[in-house]
């Protein structure tokens, strides 16, 4: 099969993390016979310092032409801390996601018996846990009406949703909770937002579609609560923008590293996959980020974007293997031995 990946390598340790993504992807192209074809292009902090935009137009051409996109991290230092810029990473991932249709965040948290202990949260508390986010990724207060009033002393950030948006991404919980344990859940905050009075009436009119499905309603502070408490009751959760991207990362944790996960962004004809973590910018350069949330996107990518599953399975079993060997970097070895960025990836690959 032939397969044409777009590689957004992005900033920090992005570049670092997607090389060892893209040598055990070959190394699995080559095992079962595919042929992948590597099309390198700047987004981010990058892409500005090369030509003064985040997301520029070549970028996206090479998105739209490819099968896929495997992306690694946005974001700099320099424009963290200065809050009059006004182009930033960010924006390019903004742009990327609304001009490539990207509606749909799917974000899985899952458990490693291996490093069950490694976890914030206590064991038994976490022990089953195997759920699925799917956050609205193009609409909300991220892509609303912004500015200030009153001589810059008066900031506003409006939130919109339209019916349409929250169907189809409604659509896509649904039919994955078809696939797994026919349990949704549309998180809200329905008492006192009119956004969220219309998702939850949107939901609760599309029910009738889906009569196995077992839907619940949950205000956003209810299920952070709960994600720290009985993560394990969870199975697909749909949501909004913003309180998607507070749960998603506070979900995250739970697996003991933000290093692990991966995520996909998909929308009607396009799909990128990505690791949860930012760009880690303090760790460029020397070698000891994890790559292993890079490597399982890439194995997310097999699956969802090429049908691949024998292929996804493949990695997500030699990445079992490396955790349970202890081949990890620093933030996950403990006092034990660490292992670099680079080593890691090589392990893996000679291991596949």
């Amino acid at each position: 099969m032939k397969l044409n990946i777009a590689l957004l390598a992005g900033d920090g340790i992005g570049p670092e993390v997607i090389d060892q993504a893209v040598k055990v992807c070959d190394a699995v192209a080559t095992k079962f016979g595919h042929d992948i074809n590597w099309t390198p292009a700047l987004t981010g902090a990058a892409a500005i310092d090369a030509c003064g935009e985040p997301y520029p137009d070549e970028t996206h051409e090479i998105c739209l032409n490819a099968d896929a996109v495997l992306f690694g991290a946005i974001g700099h230092p320099k424009y963290d801390n200065d809050p009059s810029a006004k182009v930033r990473p960010e924006q390019g991932l903004l742009k990327m996601r609304k001009k490539l249709g990207l509606f749909a965040n799917v974000r899985p948290t899952f458990t490693f018996p291996s490093l069950i202990d490694n976890s914030p949260l206590k064991r038994e508390r976490i022990e089953g846990t195997d759920l699925v986010f799917l956050r609205e990724l193009t609409g909300g207060i991220y892509f609303g009406e912004k500015g200030r009033r009153d001589g810059g002393e008066t900031a506003f950030d409006n939130c919109v949703y339209t019916r349409a948006e929250v169907q189809r991404l409604a659509k896509k919980g649904f039919e994955l909770a078809m696939t797994r344990t026919k349990k949704l859940c549309c998180v809200d905050k329905a008492n006192v937002l009119e956004t969220s009075r219309l998702w939850r009436e949107t939901v609760q009119a599309m029910e009738k579609d889906y009569p196995e499905v077992e839907v619940s309603y949950e205000f956003v502070d209810a299920v952070a609560m709960r994600l720290v408490q009985w993560p394990n009751s969870y199975d697909v959760l749909i949501t909004e923008n913003l309180f998607g991207d507070i749960l998603t990362d506070e979900a995250s944790v739970i697996s003991g590293s933000m290093g692990l996960m991966p995520s996909a962004s998909v929308g009607s004809e396009n799909q990128l996959f990505e690791p949860i973590h930012g760009s880690y910018p303090q760790a460029t350069g020397l070698d000891i980020a994890n790559p292993l949330a890079t490597i399982l996107s890439a194995a997310m990518m097999f699956e969802m974007a090429f049908g691949l599953k024998e292929e996804a399975e493949a990695i997500k079993a030699v990445v079992n293997k490396s955790l349970d060997e202890g081949v990890v970097t620093e933030d996950l070895s403990g006092k034990n031995k660490s292992y670099k960025t680079s080593e890691v990836g090589d392990w893996l690959v000679a291991n596949l």
